[in-house]
């Protein structure tokens, strides 16, 4: 071979790919890590609600009381769907109808106390567990860890979480998803 010529697991790859490569790799492990976390917290309700129930419940207690058409479209499901997951739940006696005063053929759906109770359980389960994770990384690990996950959520579009504590979008859904003329 010439001096000139290198084989092609000498030549340098392309700037950047690498670590691309890398970082790519790392997110998909932790993102297996969070799945596990969310699992767990939800077999404690299992027996109870099923995952896209729960995000059901999730998008009314974040949100607030709405009418099924706006529901299915944050889920990403079809009316008919959200309907059937929503008898269920109010079967279950996690969320309720109510007759929209002003326009009686109106009715909007919400969450009941017993319901918002089941998605504050399942989301302390899952900070408590989280925490306890972050607990076992050094204090700089976890200041370039919020300051890694800020940059990787924001290049991916989704907003920043409220802090105080709180868990203002506890899987994700922000307010901007609210349906045109809606409100949370």
């Amino acid at each position: 071979m010439a001096a000139h010529e290198q084989s092609s697991e000498e030549r340098p790859s392309a700037p950047g790919r690498d670590d691309v490569d890398a970082v790519t790799r790392a997110v998909l492990t932790a993102s297996r890590l969070l799945v596990a976390v969310s699992a767990r917290s939800l077999a404690t309700v299992e027996d109870r609600v099923t995952l896209p129930q729960f995000r059901l419940l999730v998008v009314l207690a974040t949100h607030g009381d709405a009418k099924l058409v706006s529901l299915a479209e944050r889920l990403g499901v079809n009316p008919s769907t959200a309907m059937r997951m929503v008898d269920r739940l109010i079967a279950a006696g996690l969320a309720e109808r109510q007759v929209n005063p002003a326009n009686r053929r109106e009715t909007s759906l919400r969450v009941t106390p017993e319901g918002f109770r089941l998605v504050e359980d399942v989301t302390s389960a899952r900070r408590r567990e989280i925490a306890a994770i972050v607990e076992r990384l050094a204090p700089e690990q976890r200041t370039a860890l919020v300051e890694a996950l800020t940059a990787f959520t924001a290049a991916g579009g989704e907003p920043a979480v409220p802090g105080g504590g709180a868990d203002a979008y506890p899987l994700g859904w922000a307010p901007d998803l609210l349906a045109p003329g809606e409100t949370a």
